[in-house]
């Protein structure tokens, strides 16, 4: 932010001195003309209105929230401006600091971010009592009992279905139920958020079950003892365990996810399966590597809307795929990861779809109109996540990336080098991301005294389309950033964005740097001579640094005003081809600058000449330009984390020194915003490096 310069006792007096103090300003905010007023009058009378407009309701099961017009009265475009206060404004270095000190601040920031959920509430004590009321042998049987009851009055032959989630169900218990003699055609079992812990015992009673179609273990204690390999030799027929497609995934599966199998129809044969009938099929989040062969146009012949989010599909090429897909003629909405297995374009998809009317919930011909490649709407929020045992300094720290914004200050022509981050208030705080947002906001300051150290920070909202009653206010996280600035891969900082196709780009950048070396492996010392003059004469030195004219005193040299006499070239200034030019200058003299230096001294260029001359050197830690690579970074990150190794980066300006504006961080979301404050690298910090006394040091 870089106010218009004006006298110094000019105050802020009427409608005509603020716009005029604050052209610049109302300009780079990008707020509209028709609202300058009417921001000017709110600022003067510090008028905070929005809380009689919206309303903040929470989402994600609580760990999120967002906001939402209350008012009666719809909001017509740029009909409005609201004045955002900032709950916290911080340099990074001091943030840890104030969390600790400032009486209030940890608490608040922590109900902000929905980092203080784990407080005992009254729902989850009463879940707590039921559960103590309900695990019990004799209330489990009652169950059993009238389940087996229920099937037996469909028939001998019908299948069974037993639901028998979070009732505490133990090892013991689990034996006594005897499940394989009371359902014989047992199909379907959902054991899901027991107590069962024995392997031995809970594998014995499950195999016994060799009807099985799905299965669910999900939060027991016995998946930490890594027993999903003896649960699927165990049941040839599993198609569905912990809600992931298994290898043997058929018919039933299918059936299972266009509502065609259920409690209520359970289905013990693929005959009764009626797949030509699945209209609506949702298959998202499956862990499915290669689509069941039964996946056809043929056999589903009737869909028309399909979800395949969440799916590596990394068996599965993506021609191979967009051909599949395109045998389904009556497909008309399709939710898919872009980018993902079909591809990185939402464009191309639609063109090889051409029957497609939505795509992600968004209409085809808005995808195609905006030119938009990346469609990010369905993409899953990431939550904050934090362990009992962290503060709530600790806690914010962790969650502070996903609600963070920034600016840098300026007066004049110098721009402060340490960048300002702030969190918004509890109102402006819960707007959440759309691609099509239906609000803006913008970074302003407010000068009432006409001068900088005056300056009070706000942040300034209004809608920029029409908004009902009801409706979820919005904003575009990444307003005015596209494909070209890595949009899709910047999302990742406060989405789940497709892991693997990043971990594709990660890849093909790894086997493109392993296959560049333009230098040998090894090379010959190169030969030296002196610079001495064969004839024994001093060296003749051009100079415009005094300090070179006033120490230089040694007989071997003496200075010359003449560049056509001068064997050496010692100047403070550029020293270009225009300059060699103008002065004559050869490559025989001695000059003190390298020639294109920049491929040394600025940090991106020094990365890009070794991976260029040594492609991949183990002697270089991993190191990738934001600006460019930042796909191929978190494709790294997200194989490293997978693997357990250690995940902590260090994030430095292009042509910055003395720290400035560089962080170390292993937070996924932290390095991508940092992109925020200006072009950064990225290079994996040494987890082991040389010490001197215990210190790190370099050498010059």
């Amino acid at each position: 932010m870089s106010p218009a310069a004006v006298p110094c006792d000019e105050r802020i007096r009427s409608y005509e001195d603020f716009a005029r103090v604050h052209q610049f300003l109302l300009s780079a905010a990008g707020i509209p003309l028709s609202l300058h007023r009417r921001l000017y009058r709110k600022l003067a009378d510090e008028v905070f209105d929005g809380g009689e407009k919206f309303s903040v309701e929470p989402c994600e099961g609580g760990r999120q929230r967002r906001l939402v017009l209350a008012s009666e009265t719809p909001l017509g475009s740029e009909s409005d401006v609201f004045l955002v206060d900032h709950a916290w404004s911080f340099r990074l270095a001091d943030a840890l600091k104030q969390l600790r000190e400032v009486p209030g601040l940890a608490e608040r920031m922590a109900a902000l971010m929905c980092v203080d959920l784990d407080r005992r509430t009254e729902v989850e004590e009463s879940d707590e009592q039921d559960t103590e009321k309900t695990g019990s042998l004799e209330h489990v049987l009652q169950v059993v009992e009238k389940e087996k009851t229920r099937t037996q009055e469909r028939g001998s032959d019908f299948a069974a279905w037993l639901e028998l989630e979070e009732l505490g169900i133990d090892d013991d218990m689990l034996v006594a139920l005897n499940l394989s003699a009371n359902f014989p055609n047992l199909v379907a079992l959902n054991l899901w958020g027991n107590r069962l812990q024995d392997p031995e015992k809970v594998l014995q009673e499950i195999g016994k079950c060799g009807r099985l179609k799905a299965l669910w273990l999900n939060e027991n204690p016995i998946l930490n003892q890594g027993v999903d390999k003896r649960v699927l030799d165990a049941l040839p027929e599993l198609e569905i365990y912990n809600s992931h497609f298994t290898s043997k995934a058929k018919e039933w599966a299918l059936g299972f996810c266009g509502d065609m199998v259920g409690a209520e129809n359970p289905c013990l044969s693929v005959e009764s399966i009626s797949l030509e009938n699945v209209v609506a099929l949702d298959i998202s989040d499956r862990s499915i590597h290669k689509l069941p062969e039964v996946f056809s146009s043929s056999k589903l012949s009737s869909l028309s809307n399909l979800n395949i989010r969440g799916n590596p599909l990394d068996q599965d090429s993506g021609d191979d795929l967009l051909k599949l897909f395109s045998g389904f003629t009556h497909l008309q909405e399709l939710e898919v990861d872009i980018p993902g297995p079909l591809g990185n374009s939402a464009i191309c998809i639609l063109e090889s779809h051409p029957n497609l009317t939505l795509l992600n919930g968004v209409s085809a011909s808005n995808i195609v109109e905006g030119g938009k490649h990346v469609v990010d709407s369905a993409l899953k929020p990431r939550v904050p996540e934090w362990s009992p045992e962290e503060s709530l300094a600790e806690r914010v720290i962790g969650a502070m990336w996903l609600y963070l914004m920034t600016y840098r200050l300026a007066d004049g022509e110098k721009l402060d080098e340490t960048p300002i981050w702030y969190v918004m208030d509890e109102l402006a705080s819960a707007m959440r991301h759309s691609d099509g947002a239906n609000f803006r906001i913008a970074p302003f300051l407010f000068m009432p005294e006409g001068k900088l150290t005056s300056a009070i920070s706000y942040t300034i909202l209004w809608p920029i389309c029409d908004v009902h009653t009801g409706e979820e206010c919005t904003r575009d996280f990444l307003f005015g950033i596209g494909e070209d600035k890595q949009r899709s891969a910047r999302l990742t900082a406060w989405f789940h964005t497709p892991e693997n196709y990043f971990i594709q780009e990660f890849r093909k950048y790894q086997e493109q740097l392993e296959a560049t070396s333009i230098c040998p492996s090894t090379k010959e010392t190169p030969s030296t001579k002196s610079v001495r003059p064969s004839d024994g004469r001093a060296l003749r030195v051009l100079t415009d640094i005094s300090q070179v004219e006033e120490f230089l005193t040694r007989p071997e040299f003496v200075l010359t005003t003449d560049p056509q006499d001068a064997d050496i070239i010692w100047l403070g200034a550029q020293v270009d081809s225009e300059l060699k030019s103008s002065l004559g200058l050869t490559d025989q003299r001695y000059t003190n600058q390298f020639p294109y230096e920049a491929c040394l001294v600025m940090k991106h260029h020094l990365a890009d000449t070794i991976h260029k001359a040594w492609g991949s050197p183990e002697w270089l830690q991993p190191t990738y330009n934001l600006e460019t690579h930042l796909s191929q970074l978190i494709g790294d990150y997200c194989v490293r984390k997978r693997d357990g190794m250690d995940n902590l980066w260090i994030m430095k300006p292009w042509n910055m020194a003395r720290t400035i504006d560089t962080t170390v961080s292993g937070d996924l979301s932290a390095i991508i915003r940092l992109i925020e404050t200006g072009p950064k690298m990225c290079q994996k910090y040494i987890e082991y490096p040389a010490l001197f006394q215990g210190r790190k040091f370099d050498l010059r």
